[in-house]
């Protein structure tokens, strides 16, 4: 079954980003072998050169990295991992936090209705 995108964005972008939540949220987990970009394109239903660049993005930022008798493999680096991780949360916490302000509410107002629903 092909994943869903948002036709706003570019695709390589939310390919980056799905395979960034499965890699850090431990889907595929440090070492393993991910499946082929063929294998994958046809899974997202994309072109295999779309998911390319998003393979090549995801080896620059080191999540990945290629084995010529291989393919590509999760880093082992569960530091990067963790890093990585810790930084999608924090760009996620200040985007809600930005989203709250527009409505009108205070970082006051936000750690109160934050509190309650943790609670």
């Amino acid at each position: 079954m092909a994943w869903e995108f948002d036709n706003e964005r570019p695709i390589y972008t939310q390919l980056l980003e799905r395979i960034q939540m499965m890699i850090i949220s431990g889907f595929y987990k440090p070492g393993e072998r991910l499946p082929s970009v063929r294998e994958f394109a046809s899974e997202a239903g994309v072109n295999p050169n779309t998911m390319q660049r998003a393979m090549l993005e995801l080896e620059r930022e080191g999540l990945v990295y290629s084995q010529r008798t291989s393919g590509r493999l999760i880093t082992e680096d569960k530091d990067l991992i963790e890093r990585t991780r810790n930084n999608i949360a924090m760009d996620k916490i200040k985007e809600f936090i930005k989203t709250m302000e527009n409505l009108g509410y205070s970082k006051k107002d936000i750690a109160e209705m934050m509190n309650k629903f943790l609670v």
